[in-house]
């Protein structure tokens, strides 16, 4: 492993920007020779900058009948995630654009400025069905350009203003901004926030989740919202083995102590692009170990990098699939989480009113 100062990519998650080639974009592959000029001729590239593009959405909600998620709705404020997480399984959908899922899906953002207005015409439809939506299940809500943009504030305080449920998921420690929207909403039942935690050590993460809040941060918001009476759980998610799967019983301790009251954990997936970026990643921070942790998550995804079939595909398969719950189920017993997680309230919801007039 890499000494922290020796790794001049610190600051970004994934090692390369290489292209899909899965929809239009072709590749294009770099001349050694000429890349050793142009450094000769016009010196170190600058460091990489964020960009954010204006997407004028047509609709906010998306649906989902996926047998593996506790929800059919949610909400992404933004496309790309710029914490840059190496293992991010949303990675693949920038080539949706003719973008990268390497740096590009990073540093290439796209926000949605019109968010809560079509939210509000969403649920102000005759038709409209109350059920908990999901805030933040492809990119994370309460990213860096949340500080600027507040979609995601804007997209709550009309949840609020409406008694509509949410769950949100995040890693980072911007979401305690809100807790004058959440609490008041979670007194009512109506929110819940899960806070991602993956490692409790700062070398792993700064590389890991480059531009994610440390660990500790992370675990000192699951500390404010639970006093200010926020259900609040931890994903540990995913679990990469032979380099985070030690931590396990560690951190659903750190977890319980935070006020957390319930945690999951996920074995990595590495769907479409992610596997070679992930590969890259390892090759790069973990040549010691590479060939092993690849070994390892094969056997918990049937002899392939991953397993995209409903049922097995967030829970992992085989021997140390088995090992990994066994360890975590016994973990949250000792620490008492996973007691019981009541529903979130949908009887209270009532209809915005005037909806249509905010999009115009």
């Amino acid at each position: 492993m890499r000494k922290p100062g020796q790794d001049k990519r610190v600051q970004r998650g994934a090692t390369t920007n290489a292209a899909s080639r899965r929809f239009a974009l072709a590749e294009h592959i770099a001349d050694g020779d000429w890349l050793d000029a142009e450094t000769l001729i016009d010196g170190t590239p600058p460091p990489l900058r964020t960009s954010v593009t204006v997407e004028r959405a047509r609709t906010i909600l998306s649906r989902n009948s996926s047998p593996d998620v506790p929800f059919d709705r949610s909400i992404n404020p933004y496309r790309g995630c710029e914490h840059g997480c190496i293992y991010c399984f949303a990675r693949p959908s920038h080539a949706y654009h003719d973008l990268s899922p390497g740096l590009d899906f990073e540093s290439r953002l796209f926000a949605k400025p019109d968010a809560a207005a079509l939210l509000r015409a969403e649920l102000a439809k005759p038709g409209y069905r109350v059920a908990p939506i999901a805030l933040g299940t492809n990119t994370d809500p309460y990213q860096p350009i949340e500080g600027d943009w507040r979609i995601t504030r804007a997209i709550l305080e009309v949840l609020a203003e409406t008694d509509h449920p949410v769950a949100i998921t995040t890693k980072s420690d911007r979401v305690v901004r809100d807790l004058d929207i959440l609490a008041p909403m979670a007194a009512k039942g109506l929110a819940t926030v899960c806070v991602s935690v993956t490692s409790l050590d700062a070398r792993i993460a700064r590389t890991l989740e480059p531009r994610a809040p440390t660990p500790e941060r992370r675990l000192a918001a699951v500390a404010k919202l639970a006093a200010a009476g926020v259900p609040t759980y931890v994903s540990i998610a995913p679990v990469i083995p032979a380099i985070t799967d030690h931590e396990i019983e560690h951190l659903v301790e750190r977890a319980a102590l935070a006020g957390a009251r319930h945690a999951f954990f996920i074995p990595i997936r590495l769907p479409h692009e992610v596997a070679p970026l992930f590969r890259a990643w390892l090759a790069e921070h973990f040549p010691d170990r590479a060939g092993k942790v690849m070994a390892i998550i094969q056997s918990l995804r049937g002899g392939r990098d991953n397993d995209p079939d409903f049922f097995t595909r967030m829970k992992g398969q085989g021997p140390w699939a088995e090992l990994l719950r066994v360890r975590f189920h016994r973990a949250c017993r000792l620490h008492g989480l996973n007691r019981d997680r009541p529903p979130l309230d949908t009887s209270l919801f009532r209809p915005p009113r005037g909806a249509q007039g905010e999009l115009f």
